[in-house]
């Protein structure tokens, strides 16, 4: 273990060392496996997110800049720009719907669903630098499971006060992520790693007052842009601290009050987080919270064959950090509708489904959607406070008009590693991604096949081109 003066961890060095040192060969098939479905499941939210009022809102920031030409692609669109500005765009596009992959915590005091969401601030600028350099597949997907490893093992690692009060992880975190990421496909040094490190650091920022409107999404590309950007001025040879982390007043003790040192020294890359405790994959386009409660609904409709016109009463129980972060109670758009438990369950109770098509002002506006919200009832159930915060444990008591109710529990949902997708799945979900864009379907199941042996890829070329528009 390496430490500084007074025997503190030097966490920072041990990232910086783990992102130079890592090779491909490091990385197990089963994590590299992993790591491809979450990448499609991205690139496939980049193109819905593109079509979505924040997408728009982006490329016309773009284009104020005046930024001509560049290197790498902005998905759904025919732009190409500097890869901070890519990064930042595609970031914006995966996290816009809440639709993405999700990290799961380790320790009972950590909160699922709560830590990050890895791709989101990873891959825009993994794909953006190995773009713009013009790197093979195999060099984009190290640098993205770097980027994926060091995001989690921060966010793992830092005091749960760091979440708890206000900061939004996936914002600072991914901050680190997208710095490591560029970082390695820059090929810097062991020095301009550390300095990357530690610009990346100083740009750490996210709130969660801010759930349910675009900024959440703004948080993510940001952060990527923040670590594209770090990583460069690191190569100009611009000067930063070489302890970011571990500081008096660096990032774990300004940001959370501390860090518990057992989360992350010694555990990059053992066990790689993608193989334990691993990534969920998003079956539906809102807050990861509510996705025990809605597989275990939609589970309890199908069993019993349950119509919403039978339904008198739901009450839905969790831990008390989940309504904590699912604060839209009578939602009245789609994206606080992402962050309602009532309207999550109210809209499978009258549709069955809950997709991107579900998650719109004019649903959320209905008035029997309204009215079906009104009868959900959502809270802490102490048995779930009891089963501890890494869980989503939820309870649901659906009373029916003929005085007959109906319970179900869940701890995971569908897309956790407890209840995977497989990759064919995530194909599914991302061309119905692409269809919501009005993609070329064409190109979109090209983008299935070039994901899948991405790794063999000799260029990216092929898959920016299948991405943008033509």
């Amino acid at each position: 273990m390496l430490t500084q003066p007074g025997g503190v961890p030097a966490v920072t060095r041990e990232v910086g060392a783990f992102v130079l040192g890592t090779a491909w060969n490091d990385i197990p098939d089963e994590v590299v496996a992993l790591g491809k479905k979450s990448i499609l499941d991205g690139f496939g939210l980049a193109l819905s997110g593109s079509v979505a009022r924040s997408g728009e809102y982006v490329r016309r920031h773009l284009a104020d800049l005046s930024l001509g030409t560049g290197g790498a692609t902005v998905i759904g669109s025919d732009l190409k720009v500097a890869p901070r500005f890519a990064a930042f765009a595609n970031g914006v596009g995966i996290h816009a719907d809440d639709y993405d992959d999700t990290q799961l915590a380790v320790a009972k005091d950590r909160v699922y669903g709560l830590l990050t969401h890895p791709t989101a601030p990873a891959l825009p600028a993994a794909f953006a630098m190995a773009e713009t350099l013009g790197r093979s597949g195999r060099d984009m997907l190290l640098a993205y499971h770097l980027g994926v490893e060091v995001e989690c093992k921060v966010a793992e690692a830092i005091d749960p006060r760091h979440y708890q009060t206000g900061f939004h992880a996936t914002a600072t975190c991914g901050t680190f992520a997208a710095a490591s990421a560029a970082a390695r496909l820059m090929n810097l040094d062991e020095d301009a790693t550390l300095r990357a490190l530690s610009i990346a650091g100083s740009q750490s920022a996210g709130l969660r007052e801010n759930f349910g409107t675009m900024t959440k999404p703004f948080h993510a590309g940001r952060a990527s842009e923040s670590g594209v950007t770090a990583a460069q001025f690191a190569s100009y040879g611009w000067t930063a601290s070489d302890n970011i982390l571990e500081a008096p007043r660096g990032f774990f003790r300004a940001a959370g009050g501390g860090f518990d040192q057992k989360a992350i020294v010694g555990r990059l890359g053992d066990p790689w987080t993608f193989a334990e405790p691993g990534v969920s994959i998003k079956p539906h386009p809102s807050g990861s919270l509510t996705h025990p409660g809605m597989t275990e609904m939609l589970r309890l409709i199908r069993e019993h064959g349950i119509k919403a016109g039978q339904v008198r009463r739901v009450r839905v129980g969790t831990n008390s950090n989940m309504p904590n972060a699912l604060i839209h109670h009578r939602p009245t758009n789609e994206l606080q509708a992402k962050f309602s438990m009532e309207f999550c369950m109210a809209i499978l109770l009258l549709e069955k489904r809950a997709g991107l098509n579900e998650f719109t002002d004019e649903v959320v506006n209905r008035p029997d959607v309204q009215a079906m919200i009104a009868k959900v009832d959502f809270g802490v159930d102490d048995r779930a406070e009891a089963a501890g915060y890494h869980l989503m444990t939820t309870y649901i008591d659906i009373e029916l008009e003929d005085g007959r109710t109906i319970s179900g529990m869940a701890d995971f949902g569908k897309g956790s590693p407890a209840f995977p997708m497989s990759y064919d799945e995530v194909a599914g979900k991302f061309l119905e991604c692409a269809e919501f864009a009005r993609w070329d379907m064409d190109a979109a199941r090209s983008v299935v096949s070039m994901v899948r042996d991405l790794d063999a890829l000799p260029g990216l070329a092929p898959l920016a081109q299948a991405l943008s528009k033509r």
